[in-house]
């Protein structure tokens, strides 16, 4: 049924009264309360009981989006949201099931489906004839169609086309903003047949304000997210070429970038020691994935994982360098975060820098005021104790935190240097306290 897309056809009828999401993350539980913003009773699906429990006490363990926690006090109390570990029992109460669960890849950067496949066993056992399921989770070109519709159709019994719908639709919003981005940006959508296709389109658009574009089939619409994610990375990676050759030759990226910007068709990123967080140093690999054992293909997304993991390295040696060594130097990394003020780590540049400080003989300590002392040992880093504050050397800076621009760096009186890898601080800040500053681009290494 792939591609079956002759003639515009009516949406079907579907019990949309009731929608189960599965999987109650950053993203799953601010798009649970969106549905049941818009009228809709919403049964929230994941692993962890402790989740579930915080949920249906009318609490959240997701504090980054402004509002929700009122928003689900206020849901569960009118009974229009619940939670539950039970996934085929709610799924079987459902008429529409969203799925958002991840997908990661694993340090050899192959695939995991593990959690996916087991969620959707998990759907299957509870789906009824009639029912739209639908996934939101980012994966590779071809993954709906094949792996996922199948593990459905074996558990169920049931077929695709045939007794229920089936379709993706990428999710296109960022941690801490997610309600926003429900409202800015499109809602890409594809269906397995254009009955699905349908049935997928005429939901989101009784859920969300924003536009619905509609694909031609759910292979099309994975593209798409893969596309923008994968743009994303291989621009971060032209700037940050930008800004080594800055250096070299005693230019200002930042300066050159703004400039050329001011041209419409030129929409440089910024470079910095780095790219962290869920979506952007992972897709590039589901889409690379695609492309098998050819290596000739998708060679610029493959390169561009290699310079900004290459970054942290490069930071490494711009601090010894103005150091004279890094060996027995130390070394604090501000900011383990993957972004300013969201408090995740996930494949945040941070290890990396940690890492490639680490391997020059610096003894590096971390400092986020997201974390405490306590969080940043079990994530693997070495918090800073107070009486090492007067032997610290060079600061590098790794996460644009608000609260950096009132940081006192009077604290730190023997640190020389302080790489700012994401201007989170002003060259006014560090000359304040006798700081030299560096940002990676800003063409200093050449008139050392």
């Amino acid at each position: 049924m792939r591609g079956d897309h002759s003639g515009e056809v009516s949406a079907p009828t579907l019990r949309s009264e009731v929608v189960a999401v599965v999987g109650l993350g950053k993203i799953g539980l601010p798009l649970a309360v969106q549905y049941a913003n818009h009228g809709r009773t919403v049964i929230g699906c994941d692993i962890s009981a402790e989740v579930v429990a915080t949920i249906n006490a009318g609490k959240t363990h997701n504090f980054e989006e402004p509002g929700i926690e009122e928003m689900i006090a206020g849901h569960v109390r009118a009974k229009r949201l619940s939670a539950t570990t039970d996934t085929p029992a709610a799924v079987g109460e459902a008429g529409v099931v969203v799925v958002i669960v991840p997908v990661l890849v694993n340090d050899a950067h192959d695939v995991d489906y593990r959690h996916i496949i087991s969620a959707s066993q998990s759907v299957g056992k509870g789906l009824k004839p009639g029912t739209l399921v639908m996934y939101e989770t980012t994966l590779p070109v071809g993954t709906t169609r094949t792996l996922l519709r199948e593990t459905l159709e074996e558990a169920s019994g049931l077929k695709a086309g045939r007794d229920f719908y089936l379709a993706y639709s990428p999710e296109r919003v960022s941690s801490g903003v997610v309600f926003r981005d429900l409202k800015k940006y499109p809602k890409i959508v594809g269906g397995y047949d254009a009955v699905s296709g349908a049935a997928a389109e005429a939901f989101y658009s009784s859920v969300l304000d924003a536009d619905v574009i509609r694909m031609q089939s759910m292979d099309d619409a994975e593209f798409v997210k893969l596309i923008e994610t994968t743009y994303r990375d291989v621009n971060i990676a032209l700037a940050n070429e930008y800004a080594r050759f800055a250096d070299s030759h005693g230019l200002d990226a930042y300066a050159a970038i703004a400039a050329a910007n001011t041209q419409p068709y030129s929409h440089i990123h910024q470079p910095g020691v780095g790219v962290g967080g869920h979506c952007i140093p992972v897709y590039p690999y589901f889409l690379i994935s695609g492309a098998g054992e050819d290596e000739t293909a998708l060679t610029l997304p493959r390169r561009s994982r290699i310079v900004n993991d290459q970054m942290a390295d490069y930071a490494a040696d711009r601090v010894e360098r103005d150091l004279g060594k890094l060996a027995g130097a130390q070394v604090l990394l501000l900011g383990v975060a993957y972004r300013g003020d969201v408090r995740e780590t996930a494949f945040t540049s941070a290890r990396l820098l940690r890492d490639a400080f680490t391997r020059r003989g610096a003894t590096i300590y971390a400092s986020d005021p997201l974390y405490s002392d306590a969080d940043l040992v079990a994530l693997g880093y070495t918090p800073l104790p107070e009486e090492k504050k007067g032997e610290i050397q060079a600061i590098v800076a790794q996460a644009a935190h608000e609260a950096y621009k009132t940081y006192d760096l009077s604290q730190f009186p023997n640190c020389h240097t302080l790489l700012d890898g994401r201007n989170a601080f002003t060259p006014a800040q560090a000359a304040a306290v006798g700081m030299r500053y560096l940002t990676i681009g800003d063409g200093q290494e050449s008139i050392r």
